[in-house]
């Protein structure tokens, strides 16, 4: 019995929504308007979030690299931390023979900054960085070679004069060729080109792509200075592993600087995964707004449904009047009406969700992430269209059910 009424207040439902197109497509569209936009920026967010991710697990975001703390700073509580002593190329060493955990380290250590590169009759602009690594260098970093190859670790033992140079340094010096086997000249010393880096792009005003990457041992040979100041990069094998790795390489070089107990470290550790985080963190606020545009456009919509409904109920005022005569219940007008407004919009949600998932997925595309069903997004869809349809329609409905049959039917 239940059930046939249930179909029967669909179909009554369904007539009405017929015979009032206009006002009912009007009502459903701006529902769909709503949900789109919830949808589709939430799914949007969420492909951005996973390209994020991707990109920088392929740029070591399973990494992290101990350095020097930085220059003397006020904490919050008021104390002065004094900047502490530089990270000698011997500590680099001692970590890199004491860490156990399995992941792959790196040394290195910034040669200069605003250098001239040179080829025959060509040079660069001077504003190339000189940067001393090891044979580990290039993955931890992230980096790919397009062309040529690594360093040896006889070539990193020994501080061979061979360089691998950025793809931007390469196209200005060897007209787009590659440069391999070919020699350049940096401070008047020859060095031979071993490999060209894959291009990498500019962030922030800074390009990878034009750096040139020595042996660490030639960078102290031939760019040595006064108190050099390495850098240990450390990557591991599985990303889920990296806070494992981080205490485990807090704990080695900490005892390789000797740092007392109880004191703070004198180094720190810059997770390369610390800026995805912030770019996904800011993103939060993105998905806020989104939700409060959202909601405001279904507000709009719950009171233009709920006018449609009270308009509804005027207009059918000596329908319900017959219906009730004929032995209509209260609750069972309420249910017709009350499921005329959910049937409006769920239909209207339901068009809003499809385009949500079209649009969100379509900026997937763009940015090169992958289709995204966004599940929790469409569920979240169809229970603000349920909310909608009770708030804005049970007050219309409450009143057709209170409606007095004779005086229903007298109206005209």
């Amino acid at each position: 019995m239940a059930k046939n009424l249930t179909v029967e207040n669909i179909g009554v439902a369904l007539r009405s929504i017929k015979s009032q197109r206009l006002r009912a497509a009007i009502t459903m569209l701006i529902i769909a308007i709503g949900i789109m936009a919830l949808v589709g920026i939430l799914t949007a967010i969420d492909a951005l979030k996973a390209s994020i991710n991707d990109q920088f697990t392929s740029m070591g975001a399973n990494s992290f690299t101990i350095e020097k703390l930085p220059e003397s700073r006020i904490t919050r509580g008021g104390n002065k931390i004094k900047a502490t002593s530089n990270i000698t190329y011997q500590e680099a060493m001692n970590f890199g023979q004491q860490f156990e955990f399995p992941a792959i380290v790196s040394t290195s250590v910034q040669g200069a900054w605003s250098e001239t590169i040179k080829h025959a009759d060509k040079e660069t602009n001077p504003n190339i960085v000189i940067y001393g690594g090891d044979e580990n260098y290039i993955a931890v970093k992230g980096r790919t070679i397009s062309g040529g190859r690594n360093f040896s670790a006889n070539e990193i033992i020994a501080g061979n004069k061979v360089c691998i140079l950025g793809s931007e340094i390469a196209k200005d010096l060897f007209d787009k060729r590659s440069g391999v086997g070919k020699e350049i000249k940096i401070r008047n010393i020859k060095y031979q080109v071993i490999g060209v880096l894959k291009e990498k792009g500019s962030s922030m005003g800074f390009s990878g792509d034009r750096d040139v990457i020595i042996p660490v041992n030639a960078v102290r040979q031939y760019f040595n200075r006064p108190n050099m100041n390495f850098e240990i990069h450390v990557l591991t094998n599985d990303p889920s592993l990296l806070e494992a790795a981080v205490q485990e390489a807090t704990g080695t070089f900490r005892s390789v600087r000797r740092d007392q107990l109880g004191k703070p470290a004198s180094f720190r550790i810059r997770r390369s995964d610390s800026l995805s985080q912030t770019l996904i963190e800011n993103l939060r606020y993105v998905t806020i707004t989104a939700t409060i545009i959202a909601l405001i456009t279904l507000l709009g919509a719950a009171i233009g449904l709920m006018n449609i409904m009270l308009v509804s109920v005027t207009e059918r005022t000596k329908e319900i009047g017959t219906r009730k005569a004929l032995g209509a219940k209260q609750n069972t007008i309420l249910m017709q009406f009350l499921t005329e407004a959910l049937l409006i919009c769920q239909l209207g949600g339901l068009f809003g969700i499809v385009l949500g998932i079209a649009i969100g997925n379509l900026v997937s595309f763009l940015i090169g992430s992958s289709f995204i069903i966004p599940w929790g997004w469409m569920f979240l869809g169809v229970l603000l269209c349920f909310l909608v349809g009770i708030a804005a329609g049970f007050y219309p409905a409450s009143r057709a059910a209170k409606l007095d049959p004779i005086e229903s039917l007298r109206h005209e």
